[in-house]
């Protein structure tokens, strides 16, 4: 018998539709990110395309809020494969956006508000699905991300860095947990959550005091590096080849900078100036952005389903990426010690340059491998 091809389908409309859903909500984010790097160039006091004190003082809540947070609540919604689950990311955006196009801060406050707490109803249903400690993890990081929305609307971000950090590190160490579950054991989705309660509670002091609590969440945040880079699969995976080790290289980086803002933290109690520079951008940058570089190629085809494969070329960003932001923590500490501020400068604007070739090597791997599939 001959097997008989069957002509192909046209995709039904209706399979289309959530797919140009997650498309436009991927393009929302990634505006939120160009607007955070525009902001980002502002605050370090170099060019940008749009120079607006407005868009300086909403850098951290854009970045953080406006583009990890749609990000990350995208790839739950499509997780949980319920329509209602999008409005997290799409109100996220929302907020971010408006804040950035003049609207009045209550209002957006109220729609990342909103966005959170629809993101957190996401984990409950994923929790009620699977009870699963990684999941609780996941809530955790949410309810952070929660209440550093409602409460910046009366507080600046540095008075709730601590409550953002947590938000991306629980996000992305529950990932990690999970991926590494063989590597690590049984035991640690139970410790994981152990040590994600106490850095949730530790953000919690540094809001009433700051001294005291910012120290405690050094502290635990340093516990949980350590413990991630021991068991991680990272670790061997360095030493293979292709995108397992593009992936581990750029895991194992991401650690070393969370340790480096968790040292911060625990050895100078509450950061300021360039100690503050150090500790946010370690986390948000170095960790937060290279996770999100690590990740990209195995969950960009799961969100909108178009595969990011990995070549040579994928390894510009990140080390631009961590080049730049070494030179801007020893720019840093050249002007903590009475020093100019051309290193910090140059190590910014490498940052986000590294970030937009990021954007732009991964746009173009994405349409190339498009244009093979027949």
């Amino acid at each position: 018998m001959h097997a008989v091809t069957a002509p192909a389908r046209p995709v039904p409309s209706s399979r289309r539709r959530p797919r140009r859903t997650r498309l436009a909500l991927l393009a929302l984010g990634g505006a939120s990110l160009l607007v955070g790097l525009d902001a980002g160039l502002a605050r370090a006091g170099l060019w940008a395309p749009v120079e607006s004190p407005r868009l300086a003082v909403l850098h951290g809540i854009v970045m953080v809020l406006g583009f990890l947070g749609t990000l990350i609540a995208l790839e739950r919604a499509q997780a949980l494969g319920a329509a209602w689950a999008l409005l997290a990311p799409a109100t996220l955006a929302a907020g971010s956006l408006s804040l950035v196009a003049g609207a009045p801060v209550v209002v957006g406050a109220l729609l990342l508000t909103q966005g959170c707490a629809v993101f957190v109803a996401v984990y409950v249903a994923l929790w009620r699905r699977a009870r699963a400690d990684v999941v609780a993890v996941e809530g955790l990081g949410a309810l952070a991300a929660l209440l550093s929305a409602v409460t910046w609307v009366w507080a600046p971000v540095p008075a709730i860095v601590c409550l953002l950090a947590t938000f991306v590190v629980l996000t992305i160490a529950a990932e990690r947990t999970e991926l590494a579950a063989l590597t690590m054991g049984p035991a640690a989705p139970r410790r994981l959550l152990t040590l994600s309660s106490a850095l949730v509670l530790a953000a919690l002091v540094a809001l009433v005091w700051p001294a005291g609590g910012t120290r405690a969440f050094g502290a635990v945040l340093l516990l949980l590096t350590v413990w991630l880079v021991r068991d991680d699969v990272a670790r061997r995976f360095v030493r293979t080849e292709g995108l397992r080790r593009f992936s581990a290289t750029a895991l194992l980086a991401g650690y070393a900078w969370l340790g480096v803002a968790a040292l911060v933290w625990l050895v100078g109690g509450v950061p300021v100036g360039p100690s503050y520079d150090i500790a946010v951008h370690g986390v948000f940058l170095g960790f937060g952005m290279s996770m999100v570089i690590a990740h990209a190629p195995t969950i960009l085809p799961a969100v909108v389903g178009a595969p990011l494969p990995y070549r040579t070329v994928s390894w510009i960003p990140l080390g631009a990426l961590h080049l730049g932001l070494l030179v801007r923590v020893v720019g840093d500490v050249v002007m903590a010690l009475g020093g100019g501020d051309l290193l910090f400068r140059w190590g910014a604007a490498l940052t986000v340059l590294a970030v937009l070739l990021f954007v732009l090597v991964s746009l173009v791997l994405v349409v190339s491998a498009r244009a093979r599939v027949p």
